[in-house]
């Protein structure tokens, strides 16, 4: 049940309100002057407050101002016996939601009432789906509970309620953006733009134009004045994406945007202000970039002064099965597939490879698993090539039971060596094949190798004892 306070110095009139209120439905409480009603307001929550403009006292206007200072989300409506403009507009000026004439009348009073709550109810509501929607923008849509992601999600929420600047570094295809995003929404600039730039994906020449802007006759093609992106995120964040890419030339007047909050449009002979947020991203090294002379050091401490390394998936496999969960029914949705099922007894497929394009990499692959899948489920032989490898069920013809294995060598890790020595005999230490007939990448049978100490030089199926899990 929604409040309504009256302050109304005149009892008849007081009286009648309150009548006419609580016949709609609403609490009504009442007070005759602006510290009685500052008493209930610091009492009790109060949705709407009717105060006539002409108190003894204090006005209705004095009233006004401390409900804005003390109550902002508690609405306003004035009451006037003059029914001025001018009076209309100072109290509207002040804050008040809307204004009626004295004497009120029933009906006046109840569409003035359900149109104000109404209102609100439409803004809460908005504020609602906007929660709604940040969650799932947010660091929520960070999937994952390893505790290299927790961390990272904790860095960057304390990182999120400042406004220094982020390095955000990983490789590629790890959800650099998602996690710009993320902190963008948990800021203060959170009703400012989000404004990307992909340093690697605009032509050298035009980099200066897109980041500041030009004005009109600056360079051939300049028919207009254009804002730049420094410019359209004024009051938000600036996500610079592959920062690494970004030609040295340019990164000198980044730097007077960083360090000074200026910006020079091309052509321009004066600077102007803007007030944004970096965020820089790049799955490069820049330190070894500083090295070579290809990244300005000064630039670098800079933008890393919150540094957030995002995690590899092969350093997060047990977030793999979330991933795969919540991709592949989001996919189904997508794409009218709701019946399509994907056994839990495929998931070691997925949790076994190195995913080298990590969380990009497995999204595609879902997808292309739920568009092609010619069955109501999901089957070995769906998966792409590369998954059908190096899990005990999926290699080689007597793996799968572990047969002739001693009960020392039936772990994981032997299975998974046995098969890889036996794939490199078969094509004569071709690492190439062997890694195409496991149904791997050679970077991932080569991590393998050195995961296992396996050397041609020093490993042979002749020597057994080498077999044996370490």
């Amino acid at each position: 049940m929604k409040t309504i306070l009256v302050v109304e110095d005149d009892a008849s009139m007081r009286r009648l309100t309150q009548v006419q209120l609580d016949k709609l439905g609403y609490k009504t409480m009442v007070a005759e002057d602006v510290s009685g009603g500052l008493a209930i307001l610091r009492r009790d929550p109060v949705d709407l407050v009717i105060c006539d403009l002409h108190l003894p006292g204090p006005s209705g206007l004095e009233l006004l101002k401390k409900v804005r200072a003390e109550f902002p989300e508690t609405k306003f409506v004035i009451v006037t016996a003059y029914g001025s403009i001018g009076t209309a507009i100072e109290a509207m000026k002040a804050g008040a939601h809307d204004y009626l004439t004295k004497p009120l009348h029933p009906v006046e009073l109840r569409t003035l009432v359900d149109r104000v709550f109404e209102q609100q109810r439409l803004v809460e509501e908005v504020q609602m789906l906007r929660r709604s929607v940040d969650q799932k923008q947010g660091f929520a849509s960070l999937i994952g509970e390893s505790t290299t992601l927790k961390n990272v999600i904790d860095s960057a929420s304390r990182a999120a309620r400042t406004d220094a600047a982020v390095l955000i570094t990983g490789e590629t295809g790890t959800g650099k953006e998602v996690l710009a995003k993320a902190i963008h929404l948990y800021s203060r600039r959170r009703e400012g733009q989000f404004i990307i730039v992909n340093c690697g994906s605009i032509p050298r020449d035009l980099v200066e134009s897109e980041l500041f802007g030009h004005l009109k006759g600056a360079f051939t093609g300049a028919v207009s004045n254009k804002q730049g992106r420094a410019e359209m995120a004024d009051g938000g964040t600036l996500f610079l994406d592959e920062i690494g890419e970004m030609p040295p030339e340019m990164q000198v007047r980044l730097l007077r945007l960083v360090q000074e909050g200026e910006i020079q449009k091309v052509g321009a002979t004066s600077t102007i202000r803007v007030d944004v947020r970096i965020i820089a991203a790049t799955h490069r090294n820049l330190e070894d970039l500083i090295k070579t002379g290809a990244f300005r050091e000064d630039l670098y401490y800079r933008l890393a002064v919150v540094p957030i390394e995002l995690p590899p998936l092969r350093n997060r496999v047990e977030d793999i099965p979330e991933f795969v969960k919540y991709f592949f029914e989001q996919s189904r949705e997508k794409h009218h597939r709701e019946d399509l099922r994907l056994p839990a007894s495929l998931m070691s497929h997925f949790t076994h490879y190195d995913w080298p394009g990590n969380v990009r990499q497995l999204v595609n692959c879902i997808v292309r698993l739920v568009v092609l899948a010619t069955g109501p489920e999901i089957t070995l032989s769906d998966l792409p090539e590369f998954l059908h490898g190096l899990p005990p069920t999926a290699v080689g013809p007597n793996l799968s039971s572990g047969s002739g294995l001693r009960p020392q060598d039936r772990t994981l890790d032997a299975v998974e060596r046995k098969a890889i020595l036996e794939a490199l005999e078969k094509f004569k230490w071709n690492q190439t094949r062997a890694a195409r007939y496991l149904g791997v990448t050679r970077k991932i049978l080569r991590g393998r190798l050195a995961k296992y100490g396996i050397k041609k030089s020093t490993v042979s199926l002749a020597a057994p004892e080498l077999l044996q899990d370490k």
